[in-house]
């Protein structure tokens, strides 16, 4: 597999880890991404509470390399590890604090700094409601530096039938802002009412 379809996935413990899953689904499915994984401890506890006891190993079977949230040594850490893209997927307000100010203080944040130092795309799947003026002056700093907030809201325009419907289209959605190359993930709006 060539370097320029790696894509980094990690996962934090903000509510919405159904969304994670999804992207490793989908980039599973593709056949042309290695998806890196890395996933916090409170992502692990998110994971249990919210999708199940086997939530781990699925999302695991997804991923062609796991990555250990404390290796702060592993390759993704590294500018030299080429990769296509890093999404976080959801990303806590406390991941983005330490993104916003250059706190590599685990993988998943010095991974985020790593692509943000090399001009890669770095989309953060921000997930809290509502939001305080730290929240707002993070997200303002993380895109000044160049990555993409993209909280992770419902397009009701797609008129989804099922809480399963939403989390396919959030997740294809992101994995589009990554610009791989062949077809959209997402449902291109055709412009009929």
């Amino acid at each position: 597999m060539t370097s320029h379809c790696r894509v980094v996935l990690a996962l934090t413990g903000a509510s919405g880890a159904a969304i994670g899953l999804r992207i490793a689904e989908r980039l599973a499915g593709r056949g042309d991404v290695a998806t890196q994984l890395v996933v916090s401890d409170a992502a692990m506890r998110t994971l249990a509470h919210e999708i199940g006891p086997d939530a781990w190993e699925r999302l695991a079977a997804c991923a062609d390399t796991v990555h250990q949230a404390g290796d702060i040594g592993s390759t993704i850490a590294s500018g030299s590890f080429r990769t296509a893209g890093m999404i976080v997927a959801p990303c806590s307000m406390r991941t983005l604090a330490a993104i916003a100010t250059g706190l590599s203080d685990n993988l998943i944040t010095r991974t985020a700094d790593v692509h943000l130092k090399e001009r890669r795309r770095l989309l953060l799947l921000a997930r809290e409601t509502p939001l305080h003026l730290s929240h707002l002056r993070n997200m303002v700093a993380v895109t000044e530096m160049g990555a993409i907030v993209m909280p992770p809201v419902p397009a009701f325009y797609q008129r989804p039938q099922s809480l399963a419907d939403v989390i396919d289209h959030l997740a294809a959605r992101a994995i589009d802002m990554l610009g791989l190359p062949g077809a959209g993930a997402a449902v291109e709006w055709d412009g009929k009412a």
